[in-house]
């Protein structure tokens, strides 16, 4: 009997009751991990060794769970999906994972992304093209492509996530599954690899809301060694997705969800925001109140470019310490400048030596105004604008990305022809990472055969409000809970 495409609460009440132990968990994840890495190349390392443990109260002891490559854990690689990490080792696991093992959860692999979290496509990774469970010609998205393929697959309930601009949410859309990024600081961010600090989230990619708060109540917490980590101890997710929804007002983006703004728009796009309006009036049936409202397009249209700017930059910084000398495969020359060069030229992927290229260009001192401190402003112009929606509204609903998962070949011609209109659709989540706002995806139905997701944001330090419009939402969702391969037998 399988076990691990159930949720949470199901598998600890079969440990309880002594119908599966936390071992046959263990091995069961294993030899599900060996079966999506040989479909899907969906992890760096898959730990054959990991054990079970006792069965406590707790809800996540265990049971296995994945960890994205660029959290640190102890005495197991930790390469970020980067040549430049091919070999590293660390020697200390980060907060939230450490939150975990004391809760008693096992880490049975670490789960392949896009290097450093730079690119949304899964196909930058070190180890190779990460690619969909639901359909091995499309992409996952990502950076956090591993974890949704693995969470999706059903190899366990939950894996984490990191999200810098939508690296846990498009992922979660484009594989089915619920993928929630909490407000910035509530879980420690002290052992996740930096690459942008003002807008790095860390998250998780689970197949149910309440999954999500499970293990987010686990993961939360005030971390000394993360200034930026405030005390959530009356923070309650899993007790908030109990309470009733009465009273909640949402509002969607006209700009970004009226078909009548896309002229070329392809019959997936169609079809994608028709479903949107069709979960508007489940929302409706809930007892929500839900309003169009409309934003200036020129600054919907600048989020993309904002994002690039302040991303690159920070990373740029960030990640100057990768050179060879410290930690990493030393590269090679007679002086350490050379052994520092050819370290960096080797080891990155050209995508990430473009972002640098970029973000040195903009901290530059003649650049500097123009683009790195223009682009704030207009970060605080976005931020601004969503606060405000937040003083009448409890949150902001709008449909993932301009469709289902993308096609692996052809996507970045795709990419490349997008009007600004379409590209502030695919990206508007990323100004969840702007205002570090409570942001969650749940699926909401299919466009050919492949699943397709709906975006909540809130006020910040409202996850509480946030999760608990989420769960009532997604419980008037035919398709919840399931595996992809469970769905697809089922389409």
């Amino acid at each position: 009997m399988k076990f691990l495409n159930k949720s949470i609460e199901e598998i600890h009440e079969s440990l309880k009751n002594d119908e599966v132990t936390s071992q046959e968990l263990v091995q069961e994840s294993i030899q599900k991990s060996k079966e999506l890495q040989e479909k899907c190349n969906a992890f760096v390392t898959i730990i054959e060794d990991a054990k079970g443990v006792s069965v406590t109260e707790n809800l996540l002891s265990g049971i296995p769970y994945g960890v994205k490559d660029n959290y640190s854990t102890k005495d197991v690689l930790s390469t970020g999906s980067s040549n430049t990490l091919a070999d590293y080792v660390p020697f200390f696991t980060a907060t939230s994972v450490q939150h975990l093992k004391d809760a008693g959860a096992v880490m049975v692999n670490k789960t392949a992304m896009d290097e450093f979290g730079m690119g949304g496509t899964g196909t930058t990774a070190h180890t190779g093209v990460i690619r969909n469970p639901w359909d091995v010609t499309r992409m996952c998205a990502g950076s956090s492509s591993g974890s949704a393929a693995a969470v999706a697959y059903g190899v366990y309930p939950y894996a984490l996530g990191s999200d810098t601009g939508d690296s846990i949410r498009k992922p979660a859309a484009y594989c089915g599954i619920v993928g929630y990024k909490p407000t910035y600081g509530l879980i420690s961010r002290y052992g996740l690899f930096p690459f942008a600090s003002s807008l790095d989230h860390c998250g998780v990619l689970t197949r149910s809301v309440r999954d999500a708060a499970i293990v987010v109540d686990t993961m939360k917490g005030q971390d000394k060694y993360d200034m930026t980590s405030w005390d959530s101890s009356s923070v309650h997710l899993f007790e908030a997705t109990k309470k009733p929804l009465l009273g909640k007002k949402l509002c969607y983006i006209k700009e970004l969800c009226d078909i009548k703004n896309f002229p070329d728009a392809t019959d997936e796009l169609k079809d994608h925001l028709a479903n949107f309006f069709k979960t508007v009036e489940l929302c409706k049936e809930l007892g929500l109140e839900v309003e169009e409202v409309s934003i200036d397009q020129t600054l919907l249209n600048a989020s993309a470019s904002v994002y690039v700017v302040l991303s690159c930059a920070e990373a740029t910084s960030n990640l100057s310490n990768l050179t060879g000398i410290i930690f990493g495969k030393r590269g090679e020359g007679n002086t350490w400048k050379e052994m520092m060069m050819d370290h960096r030229t080797k080891g990155f992927s050209p995508l990430i030596k473009r972002r640098f290229v970029i973000g040195s260009y903009v901290l530059q001192k003649e650049n500097q105004e123009r683009y790195f401190k223009n682009a704030a402003r207009v970060r605080r112009l976005l931020v601004d604008t969503w606060k405000n929606l937040f003083q009448t509204y409890d949150a902001v609903i709008l449909p993932v990305g301009i469709g289902p998962a993308k096609p692996l070949e052809g996507s970045k011609e795709m990419i490349g022809k997008m009007s600004e209109e379409l590209q502030a659709l695919d990206e508007h989540l990323q100004i969840g990472n702007f205002g570090g706002f409570p942001s969650i995806t749940i699926p909401n139905g299919f466009v050919n055969g492949l699943p397709v997701g709906v975006n909540l944001t809130s006020n910040c330090k409202e996850d509480e409000l946030l999760l608990n419009i989420a769960y009532h939402l997604e419980s008037k969702m035919p398709y919840k809970g399931q595996t992809c391969e469970v769905k697809k037998n089922e389409l």
